[in-house]
Formats: structure tokens, C-alpha cells, sequence
């Protein structure tokens, strides 16, 4: 089927033309897109342009680079783990939140996430560690501790266990078993990490 120019322009009058943070918005969602389905080497400028169904040049007027535009698209959609569970008992609160954890993983920034660590080379990598560690790694780790705070004052964990090294072994788990063991983590996987590495970790002494 033939389109006349007078049927093409008559389609995009009728198209309402986006701008601000609509087209914004519109802009970063296909850029989540891209690296969720290409990957961050298959990532374009033109592609976003073309998903967002804009001009490469009002891409490149609001982000100059790739790396500019990545970032602020990981940053506007990475989900927000709830505050951390608080269900009375350690064990089902290690479990909750790392299926929150899971949950982030798996959503399409994260994957766009980790789409970026697995193929950036370092100097790349750099641009997105503030991303990376404010978005993902506190705001775990500080979920975490509370958790194990809590458990401390129920007398469930030791005392001593709420420490840097103890917090970030979930997270470790989580992103290592993944990247490298290609791990999508099901339930009894989140279990076992739970009951084989974390629970005794944390087992008061003589416990």
C-alpha cells in the first residue's frame, strides 16, 4: 500500500508532539528498553530515538553521550526495595527481603542494570559506579541491618554480627551467583542461602 506525503503529513499532525518530561520520560523508557533487550554494545542513540519515536536530535540535546543518557535512565528507574520486612523472626525476614532483592533483579532496569556491569569495560564502569552503589548496594545493605539489628535485640543474633562484612554477603551472593553461575534464584535457592550461609552466620555462640 502506497502512503501519499499528503496521508503521512495528515498522521503526524495527528500525532500530539511530546516535549519536556513527557518526552523525557519517553526517552528514558526506551533507553531501559534497548538495554534490557540489546544489551549495553547494542545500545544506540538512534534506536532510543527511533523507541521513543522522536529525533536523534532531541536525544543528544538532553544527553550528549551514551553514558549520560544510561545513567539517568538506571537512576529514574531502578525500583525502591520497601523498608525492610519485619515479620518477628530473622529467618522470614532474610527471606522477604531477598526476594525484594530478587524482585529489583529481575525488573527490566535491572536487568538494563546488569546488562551495564557485565559489558562496560572499566573506565566505563566508572561512570555508573555512584548509580550503582546509591541506588542498589545502601539502600540492601542498610535493609539488612536492620534486620539484623532487630534480630540483636531479640536475641536471635549474636551481637557482634551486624557488620560490614556480614551485610554484604547477601548482596555478594545475589550479584555473584548471577553474573557468573547464571542463577535466576528461585525460592529454594533464596532458602538455602538463607539457612546454609546467613543463619548460622548469625547464630548467637552456643546457639
Amino acid at each position: 500500500m502506497v502512503t501519499s506525503r499528503w496521508t503521512a503529513a495528515r498522521a503526524q499532525a495527528a500525532t500530539p508532539r511530546r516535549r519536556g518530561a513527557v518526552l523525557e520520560r519517553a526517552i528514558l523508557d526506551a533507553a531501559l528498553e534497548q538495554l534490557s533487550t540489546v544489551g549495553w554494545n547494542g545500545l544506540t542513540m538512534e534506536g532510543v530515538a527511533t523507541g521513543a519515536q522522536t529525533g536523534k536530535a532531541a536525544v543528544y540535546r538532553r544527553w550528549p553521550s551514551k553514558e549520560d543518557l544510561v545513567a539517568d535512565a538506571l537512576q529514574a528507574g531502578l525500583p525502591r526495595l520497601e523498608a525492610a520486612p519485619d515479620l518477628g523472626d530473622v529467618r522470614e525476614d532474610l527471606l522477604a527481603l531477598c526476594r525484594q532483592m530478587r524482585e529489583a533483579m529481575y525488573s527490566r532496569t535491572g536487568q538494563a542494570l546488569r546488562s551495564v556491569i557485565h559489558e562496560c569495560d572499566s573506565l566505563q564502569a566508572e561512570r555508573f559506579h555512584s548509580v550503582i552503589v546509591d541506588g542498589v548496594v545502601e539502600p540492601t545493605v542498610r535493609h539488612l541491618r536492620d534486620v539484623i539489628n532487630r534480630g540483636v535485640e531479640r536475641g536471635e543474633v549474636r551481637p557482634d554480627a551486624a557488620n560490614a562484612y556480614v551485610c554484604d554477603a547477601v548482596p555478594a551472593m545475589m550479584m555473584y551467583r548471577s553474573k557468573v553461575c547464571d542463577s535466576e534464584w528461585s525460592d529454594r535457592e533464596i532458602e538455602e542461602m538463607v539457612d546454609q550461609l546467613m543463619v548460622p552466620l548469625l547464630r548467637p555462640t552456643g546457639g
